[in-house]
C-alpha cells in the first residue's frame, strides 16, 4: 500500500502497443461479454419495434410505456432488462448537494444492500452512518476504537445490524448498528468488540501488520480481509477466531472480497512488487494443494481495489498504472508461482507523478479483458466498481480519481460518459445507490456529496474550486 515501487523498463520486456506510442486498445472485445451485457439492458425485442421501420437503440421511455401499455411484450408489464434500458440512460450527474462536511479526510463509504443506509468512515477516529430514508438523518455516530493513522475500511453486515471497521492494526472492531445509542463512543457508551486477527500478542503491540480492507460474506458469517503481511484472513464471527490465513501475495494486499454467494472464491489485489499480479482463492482447493486457483496478469503497478460483478466470474480492479482492468477469471493462469521481476528507476505513488513514458506500455502476458484509462490513481487507494445491476444491468463503471473527480465509463465500449468534478482533493471513494440514479462521493476534502438524476433542474455543474495539495500518502 504505501511501499516505494519500481517502474518498468522498456528494455525488460514491457510493450507499447503496435510496437510504437500509441495508446492502450481501450473497451471490452470479448464478445460473450458483451453480449451478457447487452442482454442485462436490453428492451424485449417487441417492445424495440413498437413503431413501423428498423429498431433503432435506445429505445425512446416514451415507446417503451406505449408498448408496456399495449403488451406487446406479452407479459403485461417491465422485464429486469426492460427497466434497465430506461434507467441506465439516466445518469446522476446533476448538483452535487453536499451531505455532510468533516474536518478530516473522508476515506471509505459505503450503502447497504437495501440502500437505506449509508455509511462513511474519516480519518479522524469517526464513522457515520446516515438514513438515506429519513433524509440523511445520522443515525449513528461512531467513534472508532484503537485507530492507527484512519479507517482503513468499513463493511456492513447484510442485515445491517452490525458495522465492521479496520485500521493499520491486526484488530478489527465490530459495532452494534441496530442499538438505540446514537453517539456509539468506543467502550464508552458502547462496547466496540476487536476481533484478533493474529494469534501472536506481539502483533498489537507493535502493529506488525494492518488490515486494508475487510468485507462481510453473504450469509453475514464470515469476514475476508487483506493485509499489510502479504496475506488474506478468514475470520468465523460464530466461533470468534480466525479460520483461515493465505501467504497470498508477495507485497501488501490492498483490497479482498467473495466472488460470489457461495463464499467459495476469493478475489484479492495487491503490490506485489511490479509486475503486478491479481489471483483468485478457491478455498476447496486450497485445503487440500495449499496455494492459489490461478493468476491474472495486466497490470504494471500495485492494485488499489478490486470489485466483483457478482456472478463468480468477471471481475475489475484498479491499479497504480492509472488504468481500470476487466477480468474473467476462465481466462486466469495456472502459473501460480509467478514472480515478478525488479524493474529499473524508483516510482512512488505517494507523492509523484506517474511517468509519463510510461502511459502507453503494455505488459507481454496481459490476460485482461479491456482496459479503461482517464481517471488518475496517485497518493491513496483510489476505489472503483461496477454499477447497480437492477438500474443499469451493470453496464458501467465508476472510480474515484485523484485529479478531485468521480469517473464513468462504458463497461463494453470503454469510452468515458461522464465525469464528475466538484471536491477539491482526491476522491478515494465513491457509491452508485443499488436502486436510484444516485451516486455519493467521498473525498479527502471531507465533504460527502450527492449526485442525482435529475437533480434540482440545473444544467450546469459548479465551478470547481482550487485543488489543494494534502500531505497524505495512504
Amino acid at each position: 500500500m504505501s511501499r516505494s515501487r519500481n517502474y518498468f523498463d522498456s528494455r525488460d520486456g514491457i510493450n507499447e502497443p503496435g510496437g510504437s506510442c500509441g495508446n492502450t486498445l481501450l473497451g471490452c472485445g470479448d464478445d460473450e461479454f458483451a453480449q451478457l451485457t447487452k442482454v442485462k439492458s436490453a428492451p424485449h425485442e417487441r417492445l424495440s419495434k413498437v413503431l413501423p421501420g428498423k429498431a433503432k437503440l435506445p429505445v425512446s421511455p416514451v415507446k417503451m410505456l406505449m408498448g408496456r401499455e399495449c403488451n406487446y411484450s406479452g407479459r403485461g408489464r417491465f422485464s429486469l432488462s426492460d427497466s434497465c434500458h430506461v434507467l441506465s440512460r439516466y445518469l446522476p450527474v446533476y448538483g452535487p448537494t453536499v451531505i455532510d462536511k468533516m474536518k478530516s479526510c473522508a476515506y471509505v463509504s459505503q450503502f447497504s444492500d437495501d440502500g437505506s443506509l449509508f455509511v462513511a468512515g474519516f480519518q479522524e477516529s469517526h464513522i457515520r452512518i446516515y438514513n438515506v430514508d429519513l433524509g440523511w438523518k445520522i443515525q449513528k455516530d461512531i467513534r472508532a476504537r484503537s485507530l492507527r493513522w484512519t479507517i482503513t475500511d468499513t463493511s456492513l453486515s447484510p442485515d445491517r445490524r452490525f458495522l465492521v471497521y479496520a485500521s493499520i492494526s491486526p484488530v478489527v472492531h465490530i459495532v452494534d448498528v441496530g442499538s438505540a445509542t446514537k453517539e456509539s463512543h468506543a467502550n464508552v457508551t458502547e462496547i466496540h468488540e476487536g476481533l484478533e486477527f493474529s494469534s501472536n500478542v506481539d502483533d498489537y503491540e507493535d502493529y506488525s501488520f494492518g488490515i486494508f480492507s475487510v468485507k462481510f460474506s453473504t450469509d453475514g458469517r464470515e469476514l475476508v480481509a487483506a493485509s499489510s503481511d502479504e496475506s488474506i484472513y478468514v475470520y468465523d464471527l460464530e466461533a470468534r477466531r480466525q479460520s483461515l490465513r493465505i501467504p497470498a501475495h508477495m507485497s501488501d494486499v490492498n483490497a479482498v472480497c467473495f466472488a460470489d454467494e457461495s463464499g467459495h472464491i476469493i478475489y484479492s489485489g495487491s503490490d506485489d512488487h511490479l509486475c503486478k499480479l491479481f489471483q483468485v482463492w478457491d478455498r476447496r482447493c486450497f485445503v487440500s494443494r495449499g496455494q492459489a486457483a490461478g493468476v491474472l496478469m495486466g497490470h504494471l503497478e500495485g492494485i488499489t481495489f478490486v470489485d466483483t460483478r457478482g456472478d463468480g466470474r468477471y471481475l475489475i480492479s484498479n491499479g497504480k498504472d492509472q488504468a481500470i482492468k476487466l477480468w474473467d477469471i476462465r481466462k486466469m493462469s495456472s502459473n501460480v508461482n509467478y514472480t515478478p521481476r525488479r524493474r529499473y528507476a524508483e516510482w512512488d505513488y505517494r507523492w509523484m507523478e506517474y511517468p509519463e513514458q510510461a502511459r502507453n506500455l503494455r505488459h507481454p502476458d496481459d490476460l485482461s479483458l479491456a482496459t479503461y484509462k482517464g481517471h488518475t490513481v496517485l497518493r491513496t487507494l483510489i476505489r472503483c466498481y461496477f454499477s447497480p445491476a437492477y438500474s443499469t444491468g451493470q453496464k458501467y463503471i465508476y472510480t474515484g480519481s485523484t485529479d478531485s473527480s468521480v469517473y464513468v465509463y462504458d463497461v463494453v465500449s470503454g469510452g468515458q460518459v461522464a465525469k464528475l468534478d466538484y471536491h477539491e482533493d482526491p476522491v478515494r471513494d465513491c457509491n452508485w445507490h443499488p436502486f436510484y440514479p444516485m451516486i455519493v462521493s467521498s473525498s479527502w476534502d471531507g465533504m460527502i456529496a450527492r449526485w442525482e438524476f435529475p437533480g434540482n433542474g440545473e444544467n450546469t455543474l459548479p465551478v470547481k474550486r482550487t485543488r489543494r495539495r494534502r500531505r497524505f500518502f495512504y
